[in-house]
């Protein structure tokens, strides 16, 4: 059965609650739909906040045939099964091609993309919970324009659970509104997942249909949170299965293989440091593999990679001493540089004692002189 939160989904501009500055009287989407404008964007925001239903009602205002893909999922073929055999559209209807969570699609894959926008074979319309700035090619977000959704505030969430048809007792209601956190969708699924579960909705119930195995690992939420600690407490125990375990967790869970990786950067440089300095040549090794190729493939070099960094020994000293220095900094500001280190490129310099007295290689501190015996890499 088709899920509730697609069933009331909005249909028409007319019925969309929440994001008045793109939507709203004079706002751009909205003038942009009414003017049946044909052109490529991509929004912007957190879960459940509108980004597919305003995908769809844009393509159906302006005529076109709509196609959604995952990026999770999805690759080349998929792109081109859209465009068609030979990359071109009958002239009388647009295609609109939406694609989910576009920040998915590694390098490779949007350039794929890049030369049917550009030609206007498609109207990409890109759904995506991360900063696309940083997750976009360049080539591709300077064809698109970009829309910023916000989270859904508390009010707009009661209007939108009225739709649901179900009696929610107020306490219900309020707690509902708080654990979904402006997501709609989830907000949604989880009322629907306590009717069906229990037959009626409380606090209690809510909270049992939460512990629901689709429910549990929210990329904004607490179980992102604890996984990711997990896995990051694993590999620093040097205990590589219960690490790629958690790493099994987080991609069965479609987590942003990135993330994980970038994650993994971090911790070869934190926690292993100078023991083993190749751990972060790895580490970035691994964050370039995931980069270029994506799932299902990206989960073998996250493994490697993962499997590498547990067995490493662990030194974290690199670690502390930059936090040690960065305090001195923070607590007494910029002090004197020695002079005989300071750089000499003028004749009043060289006069001033600036320079003077270098040598090669020094046994005395550079350091400043109110931090001369001060140690910070122990």
């Amino acid at each position: 059965m088709e899920p509730l939160a697609s069933r009331i989904r909005p249909t028409a501009l007319k019925e969309f609650i929440g994001q008045e500055h793109l939507v709203g009287k004079g706002k751009p989407l909205r003038i942009a739909i009414e003017k049946k404008e044909l052109f490529s964007f991509i929004l912007w925001g957190p879960p459940g906040s509108g980004k597919t239903t305003l995908a769809r009602i844009y393509a159906n205002a302006v005529g076109a045939e709509f196609y959604e893909l995952s990026a999770v999922d999805s690759g080349k073929d998929d792109i081109k099964r859209v465009i068609g055999a030979r990359g071109t559209l009958l002239k009388q209807k647009p295609k609109a091609l939406f694609v989910d969570e576009i920040h998915r699609f590694n390098k490779a894959q949007q350039d794929f993309l890049l030369p049917f926008v550009e030609r206007g074979d498609i109207t990409l319309i890109g759904a995506t919970t991360e900063n696309p700035s940083f997750e976009i090619i360049s080539p591709l977000l300077s064809r698109c324009r970009a829309f910023v959704l916000n989270e859904l505030s508390e009010k707009e969430m009661e209007k939108i659970l009225v739709r649901t048809k179900f009696k929610i007792p107020k306490e219900a209601r309020d707690w509902l509104i708080q654990m979904a956190g402006g997501d709609a969708r989830q907000a949604i699924t989880v009322l629907e997942t306590a009717d069906k579960l229990y037959g009626k909705i409380s606090v209690e119930t809510l909270k049992e249909a939460v512990q629901s195995k689709h429910l549990r690992y929210d990329k904004k939420g607490e179980e992102h949170y604890n996984t990711i600690s997990a896995f990051i407490k694993s590999m620093r125990a040097s205990q590589p299965d219960a690490a790629l375990y958690y790493l099994a967790r987080m991609v069965e869970a479609g987590e942003d293989p990135k993330f994980i990786a970038r994650r993994m950067v971090v911790f070869a440089s934190e926690d292993i440091g100078l023991a083993q300095p190749t751990a972060l040549v790895v580490a970035n090794a691994v964050f370039d593999a995931v980069n270029k190729i994506g799932y299902p493939e990206a989960t073998i070099s996250l493994a490697h990679g993962v499997a590498y960094l547990a067995q490493c020994k662990k030194d974290r000293r690199s670690y502390d001493a930059i936090f040690e220095a960065l305090d001195d900094v923070k607590k007494f500001g910029n002090l004197p540089i020695p002079l005989n280190i300071r750089n000499a490129p003028t004749k009043l310099m060289k006069d001033l004692g600036y320079h003077k007295g270098y040598t090669l290689y020094d046994s005395e501190s550079y350091l400043p002189e109110k931090l001369k015996k001060k140690k910070y890499l122990k």
